[in-house]
């Protein structure tokens, strides 16, 4: 063929920052997009030798070659599937084939990334100038009596294309590196690009370095090894589940998130219809606390990385998980980065979830002590997902676990078996409400543990879903079993002695505001015990969890839990401030003005004046009550308030500092 020249059929001189700027997210793209091209070359040519159109070698070995020189700042890409010919050439890579073309790059040029145009348009191709200042095509095509061509292009709309010298069906492209892709020239960038992109591509893929050094041993001789592909052809999620081992997938998760950690277990995703979708969801061990958590799920499209985390695709909550998704019938966009037709990606979605919902019911029912040793990592998860998801609630609610005080797992509706008006006890802190466990434990009540933060929204949200349920803390009241009735106790005497204790402990604590009751406790070795309103506490920690008065909105202390302080009736100490109160107490008679109520009555303006000589004196005598408490009942008073505060709170360091002299100074006393 004689040698052509010509222009690019776009209609637009500006298509190639188009690509540059705006088509393509990533600058590696490139190397998914000709790899991706390469492979699809082998596939066509398989079809067509299986439909008898194309006659190739017997037994062919189909392989994909990726070549980096440095020294000539250049990256090859080489397969050995169908090729082109000179007019493929000119219908395919002139006309930059996709329909549409003008409309296109006037509809979209200047839109947002969301509002990509779908389709497979064979851009792909053109990605190669994002990194290379110069594109060369050799190729030779397998029909009979095809000549080999070379087609070049420096980035603008110019081409030229003449006869080539390949000898074999295939083609390589050229890419000829300029200053944007410099860093692709580095062998370990450009490796490290082929695995994320190409570890699953189903045919071989061989990384080579031009130049480079072979590798010796201690002596000086050549270590001589056979090349390796750089992916697997068959990656475990497209084989049975029936097939695999817990070996495999323990190993396929190692290699795939570089965690070595075990998973705790995994759901094998294997759906033909209505929709192609194959893929392995991992529950790893999570950590602790839920901000911290984060997963990775990574998308595929016919064994092609597309990207991880796509929200479109997956649910949110599951993005907490580990996993590989591979979904040919996407409906990815021209960069095949982005998801469009919102109804088939949504079925998608809820297929996964589904699943997920399935496996977990699944292991509940027949594996339920499997089930349980799981349930610590990743109730997180099932919590999240269930305040995220609906329809995921409603498929696994009955299977919430809660672990009781006494390290046992139930359901909600095992725990109301057992319990009084439908009341759910549950304690957030085993250090700090230790004391509130063992009164329970006293008293062979139960309590479940929900120490994560999100169960404040999870607590909620059971109550919401669970009609006449409701979540208690331990330490919000005292319930009915840890008082004692006794009656010789004097009611009236008692809310007496309570009103002044609550006075002399104002005094001597230097509370301005504190609520103190007196019980009558079965267990008498507990002195003071502290209660905290359930409602407003839970309104506090809520607006804590999500930032509500860091911006200067409201304030979260604005709903600070009512404190109550609870002495016991039958403990000594309680017995001798119980005694002593009235020798703290002062009685002052005080004179002060007599307020007048105002009117505006005429009448009573005009009153005679020996109405006016009967009115009520200026001043009046008032009684008040002062109190004043001594050394002993100063130290006993502040104690067993601290007392009290330890039980579900920590002390602050001056408050701390002085609970430890107090005590010291209390033990000397016993000398």
């Amino acid at each position: 063929m004689s040698m052509e020249k010509g222009s690019l059929s776009i209609h637009s001189e500006n298509i190639f920052p188009i690509i540059k700027k705006w088509l393509y997210s990533d600058h590696d793209i490139f190397v998914r997009e000709l790899v991706s091209n390469a492979s699809d070359a082998i596939t066509k040519l398989k079809q067509l030798s299986m439909m008898n159109e194309a006659k190739i070698e017997e037994n062919p070995t189909f392989k994909i070659d990726v070549m980096l020189d440095e020294a000539s700042k250049t990256i090859t890409i080489s397969d050995n599937g169908l090729g082109m010919t000179d007019e493929e050439i000119k219908k395919y890579i002139n006309q930059i084939a996709f329909s549409g073309a003008e409309d296109f790059l006037n509809q979209y040029k200047d839109k947002s990334d969301k509002e990509q145009i779908i389709g497979h348009f064979g851009l792909g191709f053109y990605s190669a100038f994002m990194v290379a200042e110069k594109v060369e095509i050799h190729t030779l095509s397998y029909k009979k009596d095809a000549q080999p061509v070379i087609w070049h292009c420096e980035g603008g709309t110019e081409f030229e294309m003449k006869e080539g010298t390949r000898q074999t069906r295939g083609t390589d492209i050229i890419l000829h590196v300029g200053d944007d892709g410099k860093d692709f020239l580095n062998e370990f960038t450009l490796k490290e690009t082929l695995q994320k992109y190409c570890s699953f591509m189903p045919y071989e893929i061989y990384f080579t370095v031009v130049g480079k050094a072979p590798e010796t041993d201690e002596e000086g001789h050549v270590i001589i090894e056979e090349p390796k592909p750089i992916n697997t052809i068959l990656p475990l999620y497209a084989k049975s589940p029936s097939d695999c081992t817990d070996e495999e997938y323990k190993e396929f998760y190692r290699n795939t998130f570089k965690d070595f950690r075990e998973p705790l277990f995994w759901i094998h995703l294997n759906m033909d219809y209505p929709f192609n979708l194959k893929g392995i969801l991992y529950f790893p061990k999570f950590n602790t606390e839920f901000d911290s958590l984060e997963g990775q799920i990574k998308l595929y499209n016919s064994q092609v990385f597309v990207a991880d985390n796509i929200k479109e695709v997956i649910p949110e909550f599951l993005l907490l998980l580990k996993g590989v998704i591979d979904c040919p019938d996407l409906p990815l966009n021209v960069s095949r980065s982005f998801l469009q037709n919102d109804g088939f990606v949504r079925k998608i979605s809820n297929y996964i979830t589904k699943k997920v919902g399935d496996k977990l019911n699944g292991l509940f029912k027949t594996e339920r002590e499997t089930f349980e040793g799981f349930w610590d990592d990743i109730n997180p998860f099932i919590k999240f997902g269930g305040l995220k998801d609906e329809k995921f609630f409603e498929s696994i609610q009955k299977i919430y676990l809660f672990k009781t005080i006494y390290d046992k797992y139930v359901t909600l509706d095992e725990y109301l078996e057992n319990a009084e008006e439908k009341k759910v006890f549950y304690v957030t802190d085993r250090l700090l409400q230790s004391q509130y466990i063992n009164l329970f434990k006293a008293h062979e009540l139960n309590a479940v543990i929900l120490e994560h933060s999100i169960d404040t929204a999870f607590i909620s949200h059971m109550e919401a879903k669970n009609e006449g349920v409701s979540f208690t803390r331990v330490d919000s009241d005292l319930t009915d079993h840890m008082k004692e009735s006794d009656d010789s106790i004097d009611p009236e005497h008692i809310k007496k002695v309570q009103n002044d204790l609550t006075g002399a402990f104002k005094s001597a604590v230097g509370l301005e505001k504190v609520t103190l009751k007196i019980e009558n406790m079965k267990d008498a070795s507990i002195a003071s015990m502290m209660t905290l309103s359930e409602e407003a506490r839970r309104m506090q920690d809520m607006m804590k969890m999500y930032g509500m008065g860091s911006m200067g909105s409201l304030d979260p202390n604005m709903f600070k839990p009512e404190t109550t302080l609870l002495l016991n009736h039958k403990h000594p100490l309680v017995k001798y401030l119980m005694s002593h109160i009235e020798s703290y107490k002062e009685v002052i008679e005080k004179e002060v003005p007599n307020e007048v109520p105002n009117t505006d009555s005429k009448a009573d303006e005009n009153k005679d004046s020996e109405n006016k000589e009967a009115a009520e004196p200026a001043t009046k005598i008032v009684k008040e009550t002062h109190y004043h408490v001594d050394e002993m009942g100063q130290l006993i008073m502040e104690q067993l308030y601290d007392l009290a505060l330890l039980a579900h709170s920590q002390l602050s360091p001056d408050a701390m500092t002085q609970f430890i002299k107090r005590s010291n100074t209390l033990l000397s006393r016993l000398i």
